[in-house]
């Protein structure tokens, strides 16, 4: 009897405690860690995921924010922006940088913008009907628009049209003229052809829907969200051991139907339905704000037209932001599978700084609050020139908050000579202790919010990537909130747990 009253008084005290913590808008430690996967690729575009929704754009590598570099045939120097002057000459180097490099702003299928290093845009002088050439605006319009023209036997040798009707010519290394009005014999001996070398390539939601255009993409993407995701994935993950899903969204979801160009509406049904299925199969959901307005970090995944920075530069930029968030909120607080929401996707460090992160978390966590005092507040450390532990202040003073930490065995030079064990020992040891150091008795939760059994590794077997799956399973496991695979489906079949699990590479 003394056993039973002891029993009953430990009950009692817990759900004292319980109530407590609701009280407090809090939300105790989940019973049970989080095994998610991310349905990326989905409802924010990722072109790497699914290579084929891009098949049917014409000049489809020349889309917003590729960034190519033109030599000139005749002095084999490269066209640059000049740092000191905004002027363009034919510097007298034979290597690229930054200032030899141009980044595409894409106006139709041949005629673009070019955005130089410091952030502004090539154009004519006297408004466009001079010939000399310029890069003095940050904001493009008809002086700074030029028609890539392409030689049809090889499409990396090109004529640039400038806006007065002529093309570039390069007279010397150091005189360089939109004035050449000449049919092109398309020679080495030609001034206005450039042999044109393409450095980097974006394939995110805006290249995709200004590549094709309101019409067709709007086919294209209603039809992917329809089919890329369905009713039939929720019950594999619900069969095969995972309990939610993390799904990245857009900013421009909060404006559905209607958002702004260049994006489509139709997304938010899709999330809708997910929600729906995740219900029904017992699933929970992470909203993830994977791309935020004017992009967090200048990747394809954030939204970006090109590799700049833009989001946190203002405070009207991190209202809108906050507004996207409460809307999310709001519209999925009462519903039983929502357990998260996170503010923000990977910030690069330094562009976004600490000062405007933690002033956009504060904001952000109280809009989660004013709709859901259960939600879990998933804060996203930055990635880049960043300390792990940096969020622990701001999250730790703030109830049901979770610090989402991203491992990659990959992306650093640091990983391209490793071994099988390296790897290995590298997510036992590394990864275990920055973990560890984030982890705290009192502080918030901890999340691997992305982590893949992929790596440098050529030749691997699968005795090989299964015990690379165990290691990682084994250290993330830690994580007091749980951990999520990227990404369920992928045409790279180690980067799509589907096929990971399927081909039992990996048990969750």
């Amino acid at each position: 009897m003394a056993r039973y009253w002891y029993s009953m008084r430990w009950m009692l005290c817990f759900c004292v405690f319980h109530c407590l913590l609701s009280l407090s808008g809090a939300r105790e430690t989940p019973s049970f860690k989080y095994k998610a996967v991310n349905l990326g690729g989905w409802l924010v575009t990722e072109g790497w995921i699914k290579p084929s929704l891009f098949d049917g754009i014409p000049n489809k590598d020349l889309l917003d924010g590729t960034q190519i570099q033109l030599m000139s045939v005749t002095q084999r120097k490269y066209l640059c922006a000049e740092n000191d002057s905004g002027t363009v000459s034919v510097a007298n180097r034979t290597n690229h940088s930054g200032w030899e490099r141009f980044s595409l702003w894409r106006i139709t299928d041949s005629s673009f913008s070019m955005r130089v290093f410091n952030r502004q845009f090539i154009g004519l002088d006297k408004q466009g009907e001079g010939i000399n050439l310029v890069a003095v605006t940050s904001t493009p319009g008809p002086s700074e628009t030029f028609e890539i023209v392409r030689n049809d036997d090889d499409k990396n040798r090109v004529r640039i049209k400038a806006p007065n009707g002529q093309f570039i010519q390069v007279r010397t290394e150091h005189l360089v003229s939109a004035d050449f009005s000449a049919n092109s014999s398309w020679g080495d001996d030609d001034p206005s052809v450039f042999v044109m070398g393409i450095t980097r390539t974006l394939q995110g939601e805006f290249q995709i829907t200004n590549g094709y255009g309101r019409e067709k993409a709007t086919q294209i993407l209603q039809e992917h969200w329809k089919t890329f995701i369905v009713e039939g994935d929720f019950k594999f993950v619900s069969e095969n051991g995972l309990t939610a899903v993390r799904i990245p969204v857009g900013w421009w979801i909060a404006s559905d139907p209607t958002p702004p160009w260049p994006f489509i509406g139709g997304s938010l049904q899709a999330l809708d339905n997910a929600f729906s299925w995740a219900r029904k199969y017992n699933v929970k959901i992470i909203i993830d704000l994977h791309a935020a307005p004017g992009s967090q970090n200048g990747l394809e995944h954030s939204g970006a037209r090109d590799a700049f920075l833009d989001w946190g530069q203002t405070d009207e930029n991190i209202q809108q932001t906050v507004d996207v968030i409460e809307f999310l909120t709001a519209r999925y607080a009462k519903n039983p599978s929502l357990v998260g929401v996170e503010l923000i996707n990977e910030p690069l460090s330094p562009g976004v700084s600490l000062e405007t992160i933690n002033k956009y978390y504060k904001a952000g966590y109280d809009a989660v609050r004013k709709h859901s005092s259960t939600a879990y507040v998933i804060m996203a450390n930055r990635v880049g020139q960043a300390d792990s532990k940096e969020l622990l202040p701001l999250a730790s003073g703030r109830a049901g908050t979770v610090i989402d930490l991203h491992f990659y065995n990959l992306f650093l030079d640091v990983f391209d000579n490793m071994t099988v064990q390296d790897n290995i020992d590298f997510v036992q040891t590394n990864r275990s202790t920055e973990l560890n150091m984030v982890t705290t008795s009192n502080g918030p939760l901890t999340f691997v919010g992305e982590w893949v059994a992929e790596w440098q590794v050529r030749g691997a077997t699968k005795e090989d990537y299964q015990s690379f799956s165990k290691a990682q399973l084994e250290v993330y496991g830690r994580a007091t909130f749980g951990w999520a695979y990227w990404t369920l489906k992928n045409v790279n079949n180690h980067w799509s747990l589907e096929w990971m699990i399927k081909n039992n590479y990996i048990k969750p």
